[in-house]
């Protein structure tokens, strides 16, 4: 069984999942690693989730206020123990309902087109193919979403 845990990202295990994910990243992205790694720092996310996988930590995803109507989804991740049994979309559902607690009227989000199985997850999800924004205008790799909250 999943459960979910709201924190920030001072939480531990937080803070290991992303560097699980940034080495997976790391090998995905190549060369192109070291620009997408200065947008994801997380000494600043304030909302931060955990999975957990009997006790064990097995996934993470943050969000953070991209304008005062919209939080962008951040370091969505879950480790292989935690793959294949719906971790990536509760993470996501409870991502999206937090933003909406507080306020906010949709997500948007930003991965790699070569991380098939992330575009696979927010199109399963409802999430809208929008053009590239912010920094990731013009990237070539980008490729970036968005969804309405109900």
């Amino acid at each position: 069984m999943i459960t979910i845990t709201r924190t920030t990202s001072d939480n531990l295990d937080f803070i290991n999942l992303v560097a699980a994910l940034d080495k997976e990243l790391a090998i995905i992205d190549g060369d192109d690693h070291a620009f997408y790694s200065q947008y994801n720092k997380i000494d600043k996310i304030q909302h931060a989730i955990v999975a957990y996988k009997d006790e064990i930590p097995v996934g993470c995803g943050a969000i953070k206020q991209f304008d005062p109507s919209s939080m962008e989804v951040k370091r969505m991740f879950v480790n292989p123990k935690g793959r294949n049994m719906g971790t990536a979309t509760a993470i996501l559902k409870d991502l999206e309902n937090w933003a909406k607690e507080l306020g906010y009227k949709k997500c948007l989000l930003e991965t790699g087109k070569r991380q098939e199985d992330a575009v696979a997850l927010y199109t399963k999800n409802g999430y809208d193919l929008i053009p590239n924004y912010g920094q990731y205008e013009g990237v070539e790799n980008s490729v970036c979403f968005e969804k309405v909250l109900d």
